[in-house]
Protein backbone atom coordinates (compact mmCIF):
# COMPACT_ATOMS: atom_id res chain seq x y z
CA UNK A 1 0.00 0.00 0.00
CA UNK A 2 1.14 3.54 -0.79
CA UNK A 3 0.19 6.69 1.10
CA UNK A 4 0.08 9.93 -0.88
CA UNK A 5 -0.52 13.58 -0.03
CA UNK A 6 -1.96 15.89 -2.69
CA UNK A 7 -3.29 19.43 -2.77
CA UNK A 8 -5.79 21.00 -5.11
CA UNK A 9 -7.58 24.20 -5.88
CA UNK A 10 -11.16 25.23 -6.28
CA UNK A 11 -10.72 28.36 -8.39
CA UNK A 12 -13.39 30.90 -9.25
CA UNK A 13 -13.55 34.19 -11.06
CA UNK A 14 -16.11 36.99 -11.19
CA UNK A 15 -17.04 37.38 -14.85
CA UNK A 16 -19.76 39.25 -16.76
CA UNK A 17 -21.72 35.99 -16.79
CA UNK A 18 -21.43 35.69 -12.98
CA UNK A 19 -19.26 33.48 -10.79
CA UNK A 20 -17.41 30.84 -12.83
CA UNK A 21 -15.45 27.84 -11.52
CA UNK A 22 -12.37 26.36 -13.22
CA UNK A 23 -12.67 22.63 -13.86
CA UNK A 24 -10.61 20.02 -15.65
CA UNK A 25 -11.44 16.98 -17.72
CA UNK A 26 -9.21 14.41 -16.01
CA UNK A 27 -7.44 11.26 -17.25
CA UNK A 28 -10.68 9.31 -16.87
CA UNK A 29 -12.70 11.80 -18.95
CA UNK A 30 -14.50 13.12 -15.85
CA UNK A 31 -15.04 16.71 -14.73
CA UNK A 32 -12.94 17.44 -11.67
CA UNK A 33 -10.72 20.08 -10.05
CA UNK A 34 -6.95 20.51 -10.44
CA UNK A 35 -4.79 18.72 -7.89
CA UNK A 36 -1.46 16.98 -7.57
CA UNK A 37 1.28 15.70 -5.31
CA UNK A 38 2.82 17.89 -2.64
CA UNK A 39 6.60 18.22 -3.04
CA UNK A 40 8.97 17.69 -0.12
CA UNK A 41 9.12 20.87 1.99
CA UNK A 42 6.18 22.48 0.17
CA UNK A 43 3.25 23.94 2.11
CA UNK A 44 -0.17 22.54 1.18
CA UNK A 45 -1.58 25.89 -0.03
CA UNK A 46 1.55 26.51 -2.12
CA UNK A 47 1.24 23.05 -3.68
CA UNK A 48 -2.43 23.68 -4.51
CA UNK A 49 -1.58 26.99 -6.22
CA UNK A 50 1.32 25.40 -8.12
CA UNK A 51 -0.89 22.54 -9.36
CA UNK A 52 -3.59 24.97 -10.57
CA UNK A 53 -0.92 27.00 -12.38
CA UNK A 54 0.64 23.90 -13.98
CA UNK A 55 -2.63 22.26 -14.98
CA UNK A 56 -4.73 25.24 -16.06
CA UNK A 57 -2.28 28.11 -16.58
CA UNK A 58 -4.06 30.10 -13.84
CA UNK A 59 -1.13 31.55 -11.94
CA UNK A 60 -2.41 34.90 -10.61
CA UNK A 61 -4.39 33.54 -7.69
CA UNK A 62 -5.52 34.90 -4.35
CA UNK A 63 -5.71 32.23 -1.64
CA UNK A 64 -8.94 32.74 0.31
CA UNK A 65 -9.30 29.72 2.58
CA UNK A 66 -8.71 26.04 3.24
CA UNK A 67 -11.81 24.05 2.28
CA UNK A 68 -11.16 20.55 3.58
CA UNK A 69 -9.61 17.18 2.85
CA UNK A 70 -10.77 14.15 0.91
CA UNK A 71 -9.48 10.75 2.00
CA UNK A 72 -9.66 8.23 -0.86
CA UNK A 73 -8.52 4.70 -1.67
CA UNK A 74 -7.85 3.42 -5.20
CA UNK A 75 -5.74 1.07 -7.30
CA UNK A 76 -3.13 3.04 -9.24
CA UNK A 77 -3.43 2.71 -13.02
CA UNK A 78 -0.64 5.07 -14.07
CA UNK A 79 2.55 5.37 -11.99
CA UNK A 80 2.58 2.47 -9.49
CA UNK A 81 0.30 0.18 -11.48
CA UNK A 82 -1.81 -2.14 -9.35
CA UNK A 83 -0.74 -0.69 -5.99
CA UNK A 84 -3.42 0.16 -3.47
CA UNK A 85 -3.14 3.88 -2.70
CA UNK A 86 -4.50 5.79 0.30
CA UNK A 87 -4.52 9.43 -0.77
CA UNK A 88 -5.28 12.56 1.23
CA UNK A 89 -6.22 15.54 -0.99
CA UNK A 90 -6.25 18.96 0.69
CA UNK A 91 -8.37 21.57 -1.13
CA UNK A 92 -8.03 25.36 -1.06
CA UNK A 93 -10.25 28.12 -2.42
CA UNK A 94 -8.63 30.61 -4.79
CA UNK A 95 -9.93 33.64 -6.67
CA UNK A 96 -8.55 34.41 -10.13
CA UNK A 97 -8.82 37.78 -11.92
CA UNK A 98 -12.01 38.07 -13.99
CA UNK A 99 -10.18 38.36 -17.30
CA UNK A 100 -8.01 35.20 -17.09
CA UNK A 101 -8.27 32.35 -19.56
CA UNK A 102 -7.56 28.68 -19.00
CA UNK A 103 -4.53 27.40 -20.91
CA UNK A 104 -3.84 23.66 -20.76
CA UNK A 105 -0.37 22.67 -21.92
CA UNK A 106 -0.05 19.55 -24.09
CA UNK A 107 0.86 16.49 -22.01
CA UNK A 108 4.57 15.64 -22.07
CA UNK A 109 3.99 12.08 -20.91
CA UNK A 110 1.38 9.40 -21.17
CA UNK A 111 -0.61 8.46 -18.10
CA UNK A 112 -2.39 10.87 -15.80
CA UNK A 113 -2.99 14.22 -17.45
CA UNK A 114 -5.47 17.04 -17.85
CA UNK A 115 -7.33 16.61 -21.13
CA UNK A 116 -8.82 20.11 -21.09
CA UNK A 117 -10.01 22.92 -18.84
CA UNK A 118 -13.22 24.92 -18.79
CA UNK A 119 -15.13 27.56 -16.84
CA UNK A 120 -18.41 26.35 -15.34
CA UNK A 121 -21.11 28.69 -13.94
CA UNK A 122 -21.52 28.47 -10.16
CA UNK A 123 -25.11 27.27 -10.50
CA UNK A 124 -23.94 24.24 -12.55
CA UNK A 125 -20.71 23.29 -10.78
CA UNK A 126 -22.18 20.75 -8.31
CA UNK A 127 -24.24 19.05 -11.00
CA UNK A 128 -21.29 18.87 -13.40
CA UNK A 129 -18.69 17.65 -10.90
CA UNK A 130 -18.12 13.94 -11.54
CA UNK A 131 -16.98 12.97 -8.05
CA UNK A 132 -19.57 12.87 -5.24
CA UNK A 133 -16.91 13.18 -2.53
CA UNK A 134 -16.26 16.73 -3.80
CA UNK A 135 -19.79 17.92 -2.97
CA UNK A 136 -19.07 19.06 0.63
CA UNK A 137 -15.90 20.87 -0.47
CA UNK A 138 -17.60 22.62 -3.41
CA UNK A 139 -20.62 23.51 -1.22
CA UNK A 140 -18.20 25.09 1.27
CA UNK A 141 -16.66 27.16 -1.53
CA UNK A 142 -20.06 28.29 -2.81
CA UNK A 143 -21.24 29.20 0.69
CA UNK A 144 -18.08 31.27 1.31
CA UNK A 145 -18.43 33.10 -2.03
CA UNK A 146 -22.14 33.79 -1.48
CA UNK A 147 -21.46 35.15 2.03
CA UNK A 148 -18.66 37.32 0.67
CA UNK A 149 -20.89 38.62 -2.16
CA UNK A 150 -23.86 39.38 0.10
CA UNK A 151 -21.90 41.27 2.76
CA UNK A 152 -22.16 45.07 2.44
CA UNK A 153 -19.02 46.80 1.28
CA UNK A 154 -16.89 48.18 4.11
CA UNK A 155 -15.63 51.08 1.94
CA UNK A 156 -16.75 54.38 3.48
Amino acid sequence: MRREISAGGIVFKRAKKGIMFAMIVDSYGKLAFPKGHVRRGEQLGEAAAREVCEELGLCQLTLLKRLGTNDIWFRDRFVHKGYLVHKFIHYYLFEAPGHVRIVVQPAKTTGERVRRGLWVPMEDVLRRSSYDNMDPIVRGAIKFIERQTSEPSSNV
